[in-house]
């Protein structure tokens, strides 16, 4: 369906972006064929597409993989969604939360990739519900805000709860940029299209997440000051307790907490687990 064709059958049924859920539909047809390409789809996979909009990147899912379950928030789109796919039988249809939603029901326990354009009010959230399910998806290809996306592959210097919270569970690289002008309403940033590949072995297999990211976020609770201060005020304990505690995990107390790795958080959180 053209894409002149189809905003004009929206606007006839009364439907246009809602700025409320952070809709803009990318009307590019080039940058929608990337996003696709980078999922890497065959006949066997299971796709869980998150916010189809009015399925013009579902349609191209349809083309390549087994089945294509499309989760849609905003119920004015699920009788256009469902009319229009109601010849592919590998196509269902959700209303739903995808926050209020266990994917692996959706997909029934299969192992599962999940192909997404995402809001940029609720990338974070979703972004942590997905990679937090069991079982998460084998593969993300998530078009963000190109900030965000950025900072999710972000290394040393730049760290951020958000970079740990992705590469805890995935490896990230960025694999197309979209401008603005490939959506429609234009919003007013760039975005960036990133893959995200779930690691086959966890980061640290002794320690929990729960036990990771409480350091972690006590660590980044002030990020501009030494470490030794901020996972301090963030634990609630003495700045002395905390500069010792690093030091017996190898790290110089007065780094800052965008400084270290992964493998120095998980350190730093096994040794604290250990306390």
């Amino acid at each position: 369906m053209a894409e002149a064709s189809l905003l004009a059958q929206l606007a006839a049924l009364g439907i246009r972006p809602k700025k409320g859920l952070g809709q803009n539909f990318l009307v590019d047809p080039a940058h929608r064929a990337r996003i696709v390409y980078a999922a890497d789809l065959t006949r066997g996979d299971t796709v869980l597409e998150v916010g189809p909009g009015p399925g013009v990147l579902t349609e191209l899912l349809a083309e390549q993989a087994g089945r294509v379950v499309a989760v849609e928030l905003d119920d004015r789109l699920i009788p256009f969604l469902r009319e229009r796919f109601a010849g592919q039988p590998h196509v269902s249809i959700v209303h739903a939360d995808i926050l209020e939603t266990n994917p692996a029901e959706l997909t029934e326990g299969r192992p599962y990739k999940v192909v997404a354009n995402l809001p940029y009010y609720i990338t974070s959230a979703v972004i942590r519900h997905l990679l937090e399910s069991n079982p998460a998806p084998d593969v993300l290809v998530l078009t963000v805000q190109r900030e965000v996306a950025e900072r999710m592959v972000a290394q040393p210097p730049e760290m951020s709860l958000l970079a740990l919270g992705t590469q805890f569970y995935a490896t990230g690289k960025i694999v197309a940029r979209i401008p603005a002008g490939a959506f429609y309403p234009v919003p007013k940033v760039e975005s960036a299209v990133v893959r995200l590949d779930r690691r086959a072995e966890p980061v640290a297999s002794d320690i929990t997440a729960d036990q990771f990211f409480a350091v972690a976020r006590a660590g980044f609770s002030q990020p501009r000051k030494q470490l030794r201060n901020s996972l301090a005020a963030g634990m609630g304990i003495a700045p002395a307790e905390a500069e010792e505690w690093l030091g017996q995990a190898g790290v110089d107390p007065k780094r800052r907490a965008e400084t270290l790795t992964l493998g120095e958080w998980a350190e730093v959180a096994r040794l604290r687990a250990a306390r």
